[in-house]
């Protein structure tokens, strides 16, 4: 059937196209008539900001399931043992869950499109504002943004597609495009080449970037925050330390506390915790169809609530009910009291896209916020093996979550190590944010996905023994080093650009 599915596709994108579906798209605005005036500049920037979070057209179709932070958690966090999937389902977010890719499946392939997009755009953009004579500190800041949105893309994409740093820097990455003078036709540069370029961009963005718009928009803090995570994930932690000193030393943010740590997330844009959201407002209020919450949680009649909060995770946290970090899982309950079950899957939704305005399905997802600084300073820490650094940053976090009686004071529990226990924070702190998957797989550890769900496919609860995984069944353990922790290059990059090699 997915070779079939593939031939259909492919004839159909050969009859209709004739050029690289990710490189010019049809309405991109184009130097020759871009406004030349900072007003105009931030117009066209402002339409990029907008594809983060629009439903736009992609191969003739605007299709409410397509949308550039839908996809970006979904295939993220649904990949990853935080969340379970409660039933099949024909949206294509099940390929994740399941490791049953391809490359026709229809998120990666809007996904791919969007990010290159909003590339072209801001490469727009960057052209424009180049041309111009003594740029003024506002020009000069829109010019930063452009760079720090071409460099948080590119990163973006090179996790979904590219085999993580630390297992082979050298392994084909992505297209880097940097120029609107590319050719179409461009073959995938190594990921040590991609990381190189992230960087580069950064480093200018925030050079450029001087003036305070708004977390709603990039700023010289969120490209050290940007920094402090690719240096992470590239495993030079001296300076993964030093970008989130510099972002946890800015006075305009602090650490939400337990008090104000539940209303973090539908409050993103006036969090003191933000670094950089995507706001949303309630206009772009999507309910039930398309929204990101949608999935993943459900007042009854707001949207469709098929996957939850895993085992995994909620035994992670179950030592310490008094964490605030419980007020994003919330059980379905019968008038009982009684946690209810879909499919022999107990019901916990998550809430971290809900609730802004009062709305079940409305936020301004987080893309950065201090906690993770934090963490990622830990985590560098425990790596350099100064394990008081990296336990007493655990330990910043643990104070404002509500555990001031569960610290660690310098002391590394039994039987694990430091970095043991920062990633455990980390999975709890950052859970459903886009974070997991690649925190284990860059380290080199196996993904246990060791409990019922949809994401053993073919089978249903009373087929299996919930304490151990069925025999013999490959996908209740990932391993770092399968080749499906990344996705396939989507097929239209693939049938439009011969010089681009597909993921084995």
């Amino acid at each position: 059937m997915k070779t079939k599915l593939l031939t259909l596709i492919a004839a159909s994108l050969m009859a209709t196209s004739s050029c690289n579906l990710v490189v010019e798209p049809s309405d991109a605005i184009t130097t020759e008539n871009l406004i030349t005036t900072t007003a105009g500049l931030a117009n066209a920037l402002n339409g990029s900001y907008a594809l983060f979070k629009d439903h736009i057209s992609f191969n003739g179709i605007i299709d409410n399931n397509n949308m550039y932070l839908r996809q970006f958690y979904h295939l993220s966090d649904f990949a990853s043992d935080d969340i379970v999937n409660g039933q099949v389902t024909t949206d294509p977010l099940y390929y994740s869950f399941t490791q049953d890719h391809s490359p026709a499946q229809a998120n990666t392939r809007y996904f791919w499109y969007v990010s290159y997009k909003i590339i072209s755009g801001v490469n727009t953009v960057i052209e424009a504002a180049e041309k111009m004579e003594s740029p003024d500190a506002a020009t000069q800041q829109l010019l930063g943004e452009c760079y720090f949105l071409r460099s948080f893309c590119h990163f973006n994409l090179v996790r979904l597609f590219a085999r993580p740093y630390s297992q082979d820097p050298n392994a084909p990455g992505i297209i880097l495009r940097t120029s609107l003078s590319e050719p179409s036709l461009k073959a995938r540069s190594t990921v040590s080449e991609v990381y190189q370029s992230v960087i580069a961009d950064a480093e200018k963005a925030a050079s450029l970037m001087t003036q305070n718009r708004g977390v709603q928009y990039a700023s010289k803090e969120a490209a050290w925050a940007l920094l402090s995570r690719v240096n992470l994930y590239k495993e030079d932690n001296e300076k993964a330390i030093d970008y989130a000193n510099l972002v946890i030393a800015a006075p305009r943010f602090q650490l939400s506390t337990s008090a104000t740590y539940p209303s973090l997330f539908a409050n993103a844009t006036a969090s003191p915790e933000t670094i950089f959201c995507v706001a949303f407002t309630a206009a772009d209020d999507y309910g039930k169809f398309g929204s990101i919450a949608s999935m993943i949680y459900s007042d009854g009649n707001s949207g469709w609530g098929e996957e939850f909060a895993s085992q995994s995770l909620r035994d992670l946290m179950s030592q310490h009910p008094e964490d605030v970090r419980w007020s994003y899982i919330e059980p379905l309950k019968d008038n009982n009291g009684v946690v209810q079950k879909k499919n022999g899957i107990e019901v916990y939704y998550i809430k971290k896209f809900s609730g802004q305005g009062g709305s079940p399905n409305l936020s301004s997802p987080v893309m950065f916020r201090l906690a993770e600084m934090y963490l990622n300073r830990a985590e560098a820490a425990a790596k350099l093996q100064k394990t008081g650094d990296a336990l007493n940053d655990v330990d910043m976090i643990r104070k404002n979550r509500g555990l001031e009686n569960a610290l660690y004071n310098g002391q590394v529990p039994a039987g694990s190590s430091a970095l043991d226990v920062v990633l455990n924070e980390r999975r709890i702190e950052l859970a459903f944010e886009g974070h997991r998957m690649y925190d284990v797989y860059r380290n080199k550890r196996d993904l246990q996905r060791l409990y019922w769900g949809y994401h053993l496919p073919g089978l249903k609860e009373t087929d299996i023994d919930l304490t151990k995984a069925p025999t013999g069944y490959a996908k209740t353990t990932v391993s770092w080093s399968s080749p499906r922790v990344i996705y396939y290059i989507p097929i239209d990059e693939i049938l439009t650009n011969s010089l681009v090699g597909q993921n084995p």
